[in-house]
C-alpha cells in the first residue's frame, strides 16, 4: 500500500505540477514580471516601510537573490510547483486508502474539494497579490490561511461524509467561521500595478490552481485505481 501510494503520489505530481508551470509561464508569470516593472519603478526610499505602532520599521534587502527571468525563473517555479503539487497528491492518495475512489471521475470531485479548501477559501479573505501590493503581517495571514483551510476541509468533510443533518449543519458553521473572523488586513490598502492588472491576476491564478486541482484528482484517482501491487490491472 505504500508503494502504491507513493507511485501514484509521484507521477501524478510530476504531471500535475508541468501542467501547472506550463500555465504559470504563459499566462500568470507574465503578468508577475509586468507588476516588477511598477515595483522596480519605484524610488529607492520606499525599500524602509513603517508598521503598526510598537514594531520597528526594517530595511528590504536590496541585494537578496533571486531567478533572473529566464531558465532561472522557470526552473525555480518548476521545482516549487513539484514540491507541493507531489505533496498535495501525497495527501490525495492517502485518503483513497480510507475512501477509494470507483470510478475515475471521482478523482475530479476529490480536485473540485482541494481546490476549494486550499486555494478558494483563503483567497476569499486573501486573494492573490502582485508585486508590490501592501499586505498585513506575514505570520497574521499565515495563522488565518491554516485556519482557513483547516475549517474548510472539516466542513467539507461533514457535509459530504455525515449522514445526519445536523452534523452538516455544523460542517456549514465550521466552513464560516474564519470568515466570520476576517482575515488580517494592511492598515492602509494600496498598490503599484494598475487594478486593471490585479484583476487579471486574480482571474489568472484561480483559472490555473482549479486546473491544477482538477488534473491532480483525475490523475491521482486514475493511477491509484488502476495500480494494485505494482501491476496495472483492467
Amino acid at each position: 500500500m505504500i508503494k502504491r501510494i507513493a507511485q501514484t503520489a509521484g507521477f501524478t505530481g510530476l504531471l500535475a505540477a508541468l501542467l501547472l508551470t506550463l500555465l504559470q509561464s504563459f499566462w500568470v508569470a507574465p503578468l508577475i514580471l509586468q507588476a516588477e516593472t511598477y515595483e522596480k519603478s519605484e524610488p529607492a526610499a520606499v525599500e524602509v516601510h513603517e508598521h503598526a505602532a510598537g514594531t520597528a520599521a526594517h530595511p528590504h534587502d536590496a541585494e537578496a537573490w533571486e531567478p533572473e527571468d529566464g531558465w532561472q525563473r522557470v526552473l525555480s517555479t518548476t521545482g516549487g510547483n513539484l514540491v507541493v503539487a507531489v505533496g498535495f497528491a501525497l495527501m490525495l492518495a492517502g485518503l483513497y486508502t480510507l475512501r477509494a475512489p470507483t470510478k475515475t471521475s471521482q478523482g475530479l470531485l476529490w480536485g473540485l474539494a482541494g481546490y476549494a479548501t486550499f486555494v478558494l477559501a483563503p483567497t476569499l479573505g486573501l486573494p492573490p497579490e502582485l508585486p508590490g501590493t501592501a499586505a498585513a503581517d506575514l505570520a497574521q495571514r499565515q495563522i488565518w490561511w491554516i485556519g482557513t483551510a483547516a475549517s474548510t476541509a472539516v466542513g467539507i468533510a461533514l457535509i459530504v461524509f455525515s449522514r445526519h443533518w445536523l452534523m452538516k449543519i455544523l460542517g456549514v458553521a465550521i466552513l464560516a467561521v474564519p470568515h466570520v473572523i476576517g482575515a488580517p488586513q494592511p492598515e492602509v490598502h494600496s498598490m503599484l500595478a494598475p487594478e486593471a492588472l490585479e484583476s487579471q491576476f486574480k482571474i489568472a491564478s484561480q483559472l490555473t490552481n482549479v486546473a491544477f486541482w482538477l488534473a491532480l484528482g483525475l490523475i491521482s484517482a486514475w493511477l491509484f485505481r488502476r495500480k494494485s501491487d505494482g501491476q496495472y490491472h483492467a
